[in-house]
């Protein structure tokens, strides 16, 4: 397919999924898939280290399933996730409950290989499977007037263990403005490696915004909703002096807690070398311009 914007980190950023394959093996199986790769600088690509499909699916931000790194990977079997729809209501034409079968027979799925930064100073290359947000709003016909976009995850405690703790105000919410929702970056993951997204990751739907923290790509979807006010979001209730709206990675703003200045690579083992954060994690030159006149110091 076309290519919308720079195509520079490729499948040597990451490690296959199946470790034990050699690289020709890879290269060879990834070429029929017809795929794009797409995202990043590769000068600086260069200079990432590796993540495995263990590193990727184990090591974890999901409060839903416990807050340690490892929690949702142990905890997430207990996921059912089918059968999983989508309701999409507010300002849209066509609102009402998408099944998530006719989402993705509506879709055209492909790779895209995005850096992933977390607000906690560490960060992972991943390589999704997925589509556009934009593709899904247009299904159900975004209306005039509208400027937001709201999210919302399950909330089942009896499978999403985490939820029976008082961790977060549940059920997690997030949102975007609406130019973030539409930008081509900006996608609905529902894969990993080609295989079925793993529910510590998100199954079987979650957003993906990368040049975001990874707290912003709102995992287990159930709910979208198009508004015209800005709607709340999970970590900025929680605490709205350390976690704003928009969230864009920032080395010059720092946490209240920690510097942003530089971050660690997960695979690099324990005495990694920390790497320089990039602004916008390495997507300045696609989405810089939604930001416009804007105080990033101000608007964090």
């Amino acid at each position: 397919m076309a290519h919308r914007w720079k195509n520079d980190l490729t499948r040597d950023d990451v490690t296959p999924y199946d470790a034990f394959l050699n690289r020709r093996q890879l290269m060879g199986g990834f070429a029929g898939l017809g795929l794009a790769a797409m995202a990043g600088t590769k000068a600086q690509a260069a200079d990432l280290e590796p993540n495995t499909w263990e590193e990727i699916t184990t090591y974890n931000n999901f409060y839903e399933f416990g807050t340690g790194k490892d929690d949702p990977a142990k905890n997430a079997h207990r996921l059912t996730t089918s059968p999983w729809s989508v309701t999409i209501d507010g300002m849209v034409d066509r609102p009402g409950d998408y099944k998530f079968e006719e989402i993705m027979a509506a879709m055209t799925i492909e790779e895209r290989i995005y850096r992933f930064r977390c607000v906690e100073a560490w960060s992972m290359v991943v390589p999704w499977n997925g589509f556009e947000l934009k593709d899904l709003l247009d299904l159900a016909g975004v209306q005039d007037g509208a400027k937001y976009v709201s999210f919302e995850t399950l909330y089942r405690p009896d499978e999403m263990v985490g939820q029976k703790y008082g961790s977060l105000d549940w059920p997690y919410v997030e949102g975007l403005r609406l130019d973030e929702a539409l930008h081509p970056l900006t996608m609905m993951a529902t894969g990993i490696y080609g295989k079925t997204l793993p529910n510590q990751n998100g199954a079987p739907m979650r957003l993906v915004v990368p040049w975001k923290y990874g707290f912003k790509s709102i995992k287990s979807i159930v709910k979208i909703s198009v508004t015209d006010k800005e709607p709340p979001t999970s970590w900025n209730k929680a605490n709205g002096r350390e976690y704003g709206f928009y969230s864009n990675v920032n080395p010059e703003v720092d946490h209240p807690r920690w510097s942003q200045a530089t971050e660690r690579q997960i695979g690099g083992g324990l005495f990694a070398k920390r790497i320089p954060t990039l602004m916008f994690n390495g997507y300045e030159e696609e989405v810089a311009g939604l930001y416009e006149g804007m105080d990033l110091q101000r608007f964090f």
